[in-house]
């Protein structure tokens, strides 16, 4: 009579466990990543406040307001908004995105709130020097 061990058949049940929990995790990590959207805004400081402009992932192409330092103002897809009183509208076309800005002496200062991989970007800019943002962070202007 022979016997087996029960080491390979141990073996082979931990490597597919192992492969059965790789391919989940990777599911969950592929569906937390396609729940940020693509949107590309250029930030440019004016003198007397902010102007954007959405190259991709928005309602709007161009939004300038007033803002004095170190008061934030709320953006998402639509535009201007408040945070008191977000839109319940969504559009699979756009992006689904809300963050903070914020002009400051030497910049501009974003929060993150909903839409963005970052949750706060602080980068120098000088009056009317532009750049652009995306969900990832900074990025190129094109």
């Amino acid at each position: 009579m022979k016997t087996t061990p029960h080491c390979k058949s141990s073996f082979a049940f931990v490597l597919l466990a192992f492969l059965f929990l790789a391919t989940t995790f990777e599911g969950i990590a592929q569906e937390k990543i396609t729940e940020v959207s693509d949107f590309t805004i250029i930030v440019e400081k004016t003198d007397n406040g902010i102007q954007l402009k959405s190259n991709a992932g928005s309602a709007w192409v161009d939004l300038a307001f007033t803002l004095k330092n170190h008061q934030p103002k709320a953006i998402d897809e639509y535009g201007m908004t408040d945070l008191d009183n977000l839109s319940k509208n969504k559009d699979t076309h756009l992006a689904d995105y809300l963050f903070t800005i914020t002009k400051t002496e030497t910049g501009i200062e974003l929060k993150g709130i909903k839409g963005t991989a970052w949750t706060e970007l602080k980068f120098s800019l000088a009056d009317h020097q532009k750049q652009a943002i995306n969900r990832l962070g900074m990025t190129i202007l094109n």
